[in-house]
């Protein structure tokens, strides 16, 4: 399929999934790295609090609230850079 082709499937909303070899793929940077973070206890027991209620652990809600931070900035800093 020409990339032209597989462009205005795209773009149209089609199902492109099928046109691809995804046997091969990898995500970037997603090689993890331990950190040390000491927080106050009112923020950990806030965090587990969270964590319950949501049914993940606290290490999880860590990484989605981050991850939802980081995604908030970059996306303002496009549309502001």
């Amino acid at each position: 399929m020409k990339a032209s082709d597989f462009d205005k499937e795209f773009d149209d909303g089609s199902e492109i999934l099928a046109n691809l070899d995804l046997s091969q793929a990898k995500r970037t940077k997603q090689t993890t790295k331990r950190v040390n973070v000491d927080f106050p206890e009112w923020m950990l027991d806030s965090l587990d609090r969270e964590a319950s209620r949501v049914g993940v652990t606290r290490q999880s809600i860590i990484k989605v609230w981050l991850a939802e931070r980081i995604e908030n900035l970059n996306h303002h800093n496009i549309k502001h850079g």
